[in-house]
């Protein structure tokens, strides 16, 4: 099964590339219905925007790492209760305290690779067991390490098939779809965050003048990524 996913992604991702968003999210709703999920960090609600319109009650999977602004656990409970949608929230096994008690306080600053394992790849991994795709809001345009993201591929790690959108988007046209749509954003980015993770200044800051939008997650520490789209 998963050596058939496996060409279907790379097939897909070579015959979408030049999709907009909304056909490339119609094709995984026809092909994986049930079997598909949207994640969201809950920064916007744009991608689940988008599936909502081709997908109504589709599966919007939110990781609540525990760590979270309260403003983005606000946009998750916004986004369930005013669009069609079905939220999804992913636990770590380990509350923040049991973390504490187990590895030591403040885990994020000492060790950002093993924090983000625990709150977010291992639930996330967890939590896409029962979905055979899953959508996400990358876009090329964000950092150097997503330039080169596919339109779907396939996630080897996972053994499953993988649905970026919104690759070839620009910033222009995430604020274009939003200001058309009346999409709900996180109350942060009025605030000058571009890029909103976990609470802590470690995880996420404010980004310098004139730095990228994903300068302020884990600034100065040489890390771009969580470990979910590595």
């Amino acid at each position: 099964m998963s050596t058939d996913l496996e060409e279907l992604a790379t097939r897909a991702g070579r015959e979408l590339e030049e999709a907009t968003a909304q056909e490339i999210l119609r094709w995984a709703a026809d092909t994986f219905g049930s079997r598909l999920c949207v994640t969201s960090s809950m920064a916007d609600a744009v991608v689940a925007h988008l599936a909502a319109t081709v997908f109504p009650g589709v599966d919007v999977v939110f990781l609540d790492t525990g760590y979270h602004f309260a403003e983005t656990i606000g946009t998750r409970d916004a986004v369930a209760a005013t669009m069609p949608v079905n939220v999804v929230t992913l636990t770590p096994k380990l509350t923040v305290a049991e973390q504490d008690a187990r590895y030591g306080p403040r885990l994020h600053d000492r060790d950002p690779d093993l924090c983000c394992s625990l709150r977010k790849v291992e639930p996330l991994n967890r939590g896409l067991g029962g979905y055979d795709a899953w959508a996400t809001g990358l876009r090329r345009d964000e950092s150097p390490t997503r330039a080169n993201t596919p339109v779907v591929a396939w996630d080897a790690r996972r053994r499953k098939v993988k649905i970026a959108p919104i690759a070839r988007w620009t910033q222009d046209d995430v604020d274009d779809y939003v200001n058309a749509n009346g999409v709900l954003l996180n109350p942060l980015l009025w605030e000058g965050y571009t890029s909103i993770g976990c609470s802590p200044l470690s995880c996420t800051a404010k980004p310098g003048e004139g730095e990228s939008g994903r300068a302020g997650r884990w600034a100065g520490s040489g890390r771009t990524e969580c470990g979910i789209h590595n």
